[in-house]
């Protein structure tokens, strides 16, 4: 490492974000900017670690205090160059992954942990504005064609994957636009949809094919990709929201989380139909925060991502309500690193205004005569040896006029692609898979959609690992990098 010092010299230090109350005027990215000489500091704060746990700790292997060391040196043609070899989209993960790395960062035993994160979104944004992400479309094709099924991150990966194994590679989107995950599910403040805009020009460039409004089970039929196609692969995510089968779930005013967020990256992209939900479905009308005391059901990052809607709506008040008990603010004896630290998280949707409770069980829906909304009947709980156990005389109703369902989802949807392919399923209902290979011949799954939720930089992995098995399917064998090849296996 250039800087065998740099992490006694200098501490963590992240860009500043704009000022929570005028920043909820808009949905752009609330960060602002921070310079080169400061992002280099915080590479020169990587340890030359004996073993760099930061390694397991990343889904994808990325070779860490490699690209950290080339940003110390201002390398950033070789920065790329090693980060881009085991990560497609660190202008995506750059932005909105938890950073499992930085919870195994050896540092982070007892000081704050490298700004990975950070530094990976630097490196491709230099990249970008240095030209040196340019397509790079194979210089031979094999003949064989692949169709994969969904366009998220998990999808994007095996598409560009197989594509520079020289296949010819079409993507089928159910919905009007190609990203998934990234394009309907996670808000602008967040991801600025032009960052995917400009990655799909260079994956067009490189000679991928999308169809998008393409519902393969529905308006695609499977017979025609299994005729047409020498191997499917399916990246269709875990779809089918846990919903909250409780009195009065049928008010107006109960929403699921993702059809709440679909909706306003819709608004933002001047979608002229953005009423219909992420399944194609009408959501027969607006759901808006506006004026309405919110409520939001569900302590992780898609209730975090309410919240920061919600208060942008201009809501009268925003309530997010967790199951589970409070997170401890430091690492208890039963959560040591390098595991990732299970301790209380604050959002930036958080910092804007939120009320949170913890221990909190839904009982009833209230409403009125009308059917709407007017409140939630909630009630403390308290965790034991066995399992949860309300706390008497704390039954209560609190004001609620638009409750978010954001609990998450349990298995991709079956009706469609899934039964007419007639694949086995596991027991919790996603696609069964043996190395990626589904029950049905040369039909494979990856992501979410066989693994369950999880992290987007998860369903990147997938999607590279996924790609180089259906390769090693077509060909008999694959070039294709591995999670264990680092970018100086591959030069």
């Amino acid at each position: 490492m250039g800087a065998a010092e740099g992490f006694l010299n200098y501490k963590r230090e992240l860009p500043e974000s704009r000022d929570p109350q005028s920043r909820i005027e808009d949905y752009q990215e609330i960060y602002k900017p921070f310079s080169e000489e400061k992002t280099n500091h915080q590479a020169a704060r990587c340890m030359d670690c004996g073993i760099p746990f930061c390694h397991s700790g990343c889904p994808l292997g990325n070779q860490i205090p490699d690209f950290n060391d080339a940003v110390y040196n201002q390398d950033w043609e070789l920065a790329f160059n090693i980060l881009s070899s085991t990560n497609n989209f660190p202008e995506f993960t750059g932005r909105i992954c938890p950073a499992p790395c930085e919870g195994s960062c050896v540092l982070g035993i007892n000081k704050d942990p490298v700004a990975i994160e950070h530094i990976e979104k630097s490196i491709v944004e230099e990249a970008f504005k240095l030209d040196l992400v340019k397509p790079e479309p194979p210089k031979h094709r094999t003949g064989k064609s692949v169709a994969v099924i969904g366009s998220g991150p998990a999808g994007l990966a095996a598409a560009a994957q197989l594509n520079k194994a020289g296949h010819n590679v079409t993507v089928f989107e159910r919905a009007d636009a190609i990203g998934g995950l990234l394009r309907y599910g996670i808000p602008d403040f967040k991801l600025e949809k032009w960052t995917i805009d400009r990655r799909l020009k260079v994956l067009e460039e490189e000679g991928i094919t999308f169809k998008t409004k393409a519902n393969v089970g529905e308006n695609i039929p499977v017979a025609e990709l299994e005729e047409n196609y020498d191997a499917i692969l399916l990246c269709g995510g875990s779809t089918v929201p846990r919903d909250l089968q409780i009195p009065g779930r049928d008010l107006k005013g109960v929403h699921f989380a993702m059809d709440f967020l679909s909706q306003q990256n819709k608004r933002v992209a001047g979608n002229e139909n953005p009423l219909i939900n992420h399944k194609g479905e009408d959501t027969k009308g607006d759901i808006l925060a506006t004026g309405k005391n919110v409520v939001v059901i569900g302590g992780g990052d898609t209730g975090s991502d309410c919240v920061g809607t919600s208060n942008r709506h201009k809501a009268k008040s925003v309530t997010q309500i967790e199951l589970l008990n409070k997170p401890p603010k430091s690492r208890k004896k039963h959560n040591p690193w390098p595991e990732w630290p299970m301790t209380l998280k604050t959002s930036s949707s958080h910092e804007e205004g939120c009320e949170r409770d913890w221990s909190i069980l839904t009982k009833e829906f209230v409403g009125n005569s009308d059917g709407e909304l007017t409140g939630l009947k909630i009630v403390d709980i308290k965790w034991g040896d066995n399992g949860m156990e309300e706390i008497r005389g704390t039954d209560r109703v609190i004001p609620c006029e638009l409750a978010l369902l954001a609990a998450g989802f349990l298995h991709p949807q079956k009706e469609g692609m899934i039964e007419q392919l007639d694949l086995e399923l596991d027991q919790r209902g996603n696609v069964k898979t043996e190395n990626y290979a589904t029950s049905k011949s040369k039909v494979f799954a990856a992501g979410d959609m066989r693994r369950g939720q999880s992290l987007v930089v998860w369903a990147i992995s997938e999607g590279r690992e996924s790609a180089r098995v259906v390769d090693e399917f077509l060909m008999g064998s694959s070039n294709l990098p591995s999670k264990s090849k680092s970018f100086y296996q591959l030069v």
